[in-house]
């Protein structure tokens, strides 16, 4: 499962089969969770003062595809905008339409169903219910014993954190007794040493530029 994936199951109602209330900008979102992804797994990086150019700028530092549809697309999709600053190429990955392909393939997969409707009787919409909430509730278990429990987070567990926190998501994906304990604590997850001291500034950069992206795009529709 991806962390994007991971992602859109924590955002989606499971009953309903619509993000959850306050939860907006996904495909930017899952984007960012793309770029992070291909980050962790060492394929894309964010320049430093040891690079030439400018630092701050997206580069490939391994081109080998992943095995992965949707990263080996982003993998391709960024290797065009090598040099551009990360909230560029967030926004570049979301104008692919992410979250439509990657929600069809957990529904071909058995996670979520696919579900066509109309409002009203004259709009259509698609609605994506869950099917099979194994993955999902093994993921906020895992959650619930870092935001809650405070236990110390694997890399991936604490990627999805960052990705809550960045878009201010924590609240509405993954609710609980005390909402104002579990973002403090999902914000020392975000900001925590949990990757290698070799990818470290460039996850920040990352999820940087996901946050600087979702709010664009909020200023943007509003």
């Amino acid at each position: 499962m991806l962390i994007a994936e991971d992602l859109l199951l924590l955002a989606f109602d499971d009953t309903e089969g619509k993000p959850v209330s306050g939860v907006h900008n996904l495909d930017q979102a899952v984007a960012g969770a793309l770029l992070l992804e291909l980050t962790l797994r060492g394929r894309v990086d964010v320049t430093g003062e040891a690079d030439e150019g400018r630092a701050g700028r997206i580069v490939l530092r391994d081109a080998t595809p992943v095995g992965e549809a949707e990263l080996d697309g982003a993998l391709e999709a960024l290797a065009e905008k090598e040099g551009a600053k990360p909230k560029d190429a967030v926004n570049r990955l979301a104008k692919d339409g992410p979250v439509d392909r990657l929600l069809s393939g957990l529904a071909d997969r058995g996670v979520l169903k696919r579900e066509d409707r109309k409002v009203l009787k004259l709009f259509p919409v698609t609605r994506w219910p869950a099917a099979d909430c194994r993955h999902e509730e093994q993921l906020r278990t895992e959650l619930h014993r870092v935001l809650v429990e405070e236990a110390e987070p694997d890399e991936r567990t604490a990627a999805v954190v960052a990705l809550l926190v960045a878009t201010k998501s924590v609240r509405h994906a993954f609710p609980t007794d005390d909402p104002q304990l579990t973002q403090k604590r999902a914000e020392q997850v975000a900001e925590g040493n949990w990757g290698s001291d070799a990818v470290r500034k460039a996850i920040d950069e990352v999820t940087a530029a996901v946050m600087v992206a979702v709010m664009a795009a909020v200023v943007t529709t509003s």
